[in-house]
């Protein structure tokens, strides 16, 4: 994307030389949404919610906090008495980049692993299974003692930073800490730090985004979900935003143009190859099955590893062209010997400085009747 002079010129020759809009406008704008990231990425007041209808909306809060593919928040909640059903949400699925829906399962699996962990702090024990004949996720919370674990208190700290990082290596407690948290029933993680692993994985990632960018559809639909302003990341409450990855925050009309003007294959994959190169190592999830069961889990898994990496001050974030681009693929899980497995997720991780953060949508827009 754009360096700073760059935005500068094209503003100055898009607008005139004038200011797209005002300072003041600006600072309003930025205070607003200052106050919605204070409000979203909060652990419970200093008064919790009473009664289990109360208590259920808390455990879909912190569930909504999860990571979902393009922040897209595909999921829809349903409440009762001892159980929070999580479904998908069809409108908000994205089929250039997921024609197979399986990010959108994955991201429901996030959303579960948050579940669990926040009830497990508000007293309750949940039990996870997987309807395949309707799609639905169905927790069952049971009483239990009420346990604050390290995962719990990470959720509101959690984030996917794309930016680079700074080389630092992880000691072997913590890779050992971060393989442990990705495991789950049917998945496993593939925790790559050698350097020249690593630069063969970025080949991968470099050939499937230059496939993706390639693709008019991708890049349509990768445009439709990034909010380049303040008031558009505020209003929407989903979407990549522009200043999570260090890009300029401006109105939608001039986002889009310099989207336009500045993202190309080249300068995503000299970004790419920075980001890669400064992070401490590449994580790669493996489900032994291609099934909406196994990739729920996967994301249960992948919000494990997520959180357990947030408590321990490491960074992560996606890098799934490999495994996007279908024709990738199969050459991909050749490359990792992972025979006829299915490569779910990668992932870069290591040490560097917190991002401004994404929004969520309200409750009463995830919470159905």
């Amino acid at each position: 994307m754009p360096t700073r002079r760059q935005v500068i010129l094209a503003i100055a020759t898009l607008t005139g030389g004038t200011a797209a809009y005002t300072a003041g406008y600006f600072h309003r704008a930025a205070s607003r949404y200052n106050d919605a990231v204070r409000n979203t990425w909060r652990h419970t007041t200093e008064h919790p919610p009473t009664g289990f209808l109360a208590v259920n909306r808390e455990l879909v809060r912190y569930a909504t906090l999860a990571a979902s593919s393009h922040n897209t928040q595909c999921w829809k909640f349903g409440i009762e008495d001892r159980t929070i059903a999580i479904l998908p949400d069809w409108t908000r699925q994205c089929p250039a980049v997921d024609p197979d829906r399986h990010h959108l399962f994955v991201s429901l699996g996030c959303a579960t692993e948050n579940l669990i962990q926040a009830a497990q702090a508000f007293g309750k024990h949940g039990q996870v299974r997987f309807d395949s004949a309707i799609d639905v996720v169905n927790v069952t919370l049971e009483p239990s003692k009420a346990v604050i674990s390290p995962l719990f208190d990470a959720i509101p700290k959690r984030q996917c930073t794309r930016a680079e990082y700074d080389g630092r290596k992880l000691s072997n407690d913590d890779l050992k800490s971060l393989e442990s948290a990705g495991h789950g029933n049917g998945v496993n993680v593939l925790l790559i730090t050698e350097k020249e692993k690593v630069e063969k994985i970025l080949e991968y990632v470099v050939q499937g985004n230059t496939m993706q960018m390639r693709d008019r559809a991708f890049v349509d639909e990768l445009e439709f979900w990034i909010r380049f302003g303040y008031d558009e990341v505020v209003s929407k409450g989903d979407g990549l935003f522009s200043g999570s990855t260090g890009n300029p925050v401006i109105p939608r009309w001039l986002g889009m143009k310099l989207f336009n003007l500045f993202f190309t294959p080249k300068s995503e994959n000299d970004k790419y190859a920075k980001h890669i190169r400064s992070s401490a190592g590449i994580a790669v999830f493996v489900s032994e099955r291609n099934d909406k069961e196994h990739w729920v889990e996967t994301g249960r898994c992948y919000e494990r590893f997520a959180l357990q990496a947030t408590a321990l001050g490491i960074k992560n974030a996606f890098l799934n062209q490999p495994v996007e681009v279908s024709a990738l693929r199969p050459q991909f899980a050749d490359y990792l010997g992972i025979g006829d497995r299915r490569p779910d997720l990668v992932v870069r991780f290591g040490y560097g400085s917190e991002t401004p953060r994404s929004l969520r949508r309200s409750l009463d827009r995830v919470i159905v009747a």
